[in-house]
């Protein structure tokens, strides 16, 4: 058996195999509701041989949304469609996750096919929008409004709500965002985060807001379910989030019952350099991973499955998130397994395909 197709079980859930479908937005959506396209484009993933599905990042208020077509998980209205496609998931063999967002600064822009520019009430868009700060994404961008003390405790709620409908929804694997440069990297980040309270400032005040989710979150989940995070490893600038404030944060959520650090990187400022290269992430999920003690996701460019293989040989990962090769072609996992020699992953309607 390739490394790629051995199981892993995390606490009560074992995944098939160390190969996960990334939180893709499809902007698709109507008020947040699920529909057919999600449950098809899902449940396709799950049939090519998948072993975690995630759902694109579900916002978790409405003002949460990075565009009005994002998908929701703030009204208990929403769990119904979530279900159906949480059932499909598991019938065909793989499980099911679902991404908790909140985009803050970055939300209420159009979606890529129409820009991806900001838009205003006139245009679907909303306000206010919020950060940590009063800082602008960039000059095009609105500035948003600084979240109370108040605001911060009412969207920890709002996640601890989120996660309350996905346990219900039947999810058995909950993500909690905070990369990208969305509301909670925004309270990570030294170049956003300029508050002057127990917010802000020195990395523990910095963290705060996310540890605060990690433990609301973490009491609704079942104790038989994992709870993961995706982080931005390093913001990729000059006095930002980096790669040792990231190790630090990951031992310290681990102990509030996080099982496995999504290592993601950049999103908090336009403009940066990333050196991208197949797997050019690995690295951060390979040093958390050893220095924190904790399994992680590594994910970015990782398309071909010599490569995928290698990083869970290697020990660089637990996991392999693979987003836009399943964007291309929905079995890769079953092409994978083809080219890695694994014997008999495919269903058994496709045997023909595949023997």
């Amino acid at each position: 058996m390739s490394h790629l197709f051995e199981p892993l079980t995390l606490r009560d859930v074992t995944l098939r195999n160390r190969i996960v479908v990334s939180p893709m937005c499809q902007y698709s959506s109507i008020d947040g509701y699920a529909n057919d396209w999600h449950w098809v484009h899902l449940t396709s993933r799950a049939v090519g041989g998948a072993g975690l599905v995630f759902t694109e990042a579900a916002a978790i208020e409405p003002q949460g949304r990075i565009s009005p077509e994002d998908l929701g998980i703030w009204s208990d209205d929403q769990i119904e469609a979530l279900a159906k496609i949480v059932t499909s998931i598991h019938n065909c063999g793989a499980v099911a996750g679902i991404q908790l967002a909140h985009a803050g600064r970055k939300a209420s822009t159009a979606k890529p096919s129409e820009g991806g520019h900001a838009i205003d009430e006139s245009q679907g868009g909303w306000r206010p929008i919020v950060s940590s700060s009063a800082v602008a994404f960039s000059p095009k961008h609105p500035t948003p409004e600084a979240l109370t003390v108040e605001e911060i405790q009412q969207t920890t709620e709002a996640f601890a709500q989120a996660a309350r409908r996905s346990v219900e929804a039947g999810f058995r694997v909950i993500e909690i965002h905070a990369a990208h440069g969305y509301l909670l990297h925004q309270f990570l980040s030294p170049l956003v985060n300029q508050r002057q309270d127990e917010y802000g400032g020195s990395f523990e005040n910095r963290t705060r807001f996310l540890q605060e989710v990690v433990r609301a979150v973490r009491e609704i989940v079942p104790e038989r379910d994992s709870l993961w995070v995706r982080i931005s490893a390093t913001d990729w600038a000059e006095q930002g989030w980096d790669i040792e404030q990231s190790i630090s944060l990951s031992d310290k959520i681990k102990s509030l019952g996080v099982d496995v650090i999504d290592c993601s990187s950049g999103g908090t400022i336009p403009g940066v350099k990333i050196p991208l290269s197949p797997g050019y992430q690995v690295p951060f999920a390979e040093r958390i991973r050893r220095e924190a003690k904790i399994q992680t996701g590594a994910v970015g460019l990782i398309t071909s499955a010599e490569l995928a293989d290698y990083i869970i040989r290697a020990g660089q990962a637990d996991v392999v998130l693979i987003g836009r090769e399943f964007l291309r072609n929905p079995y890769w996992a079953l092409q994978a397994a083809k080219e890695l020699g694994q014997e008999k992953v495919y269903p058994v309607q496709y045997e023909r395909a595949w023997i």
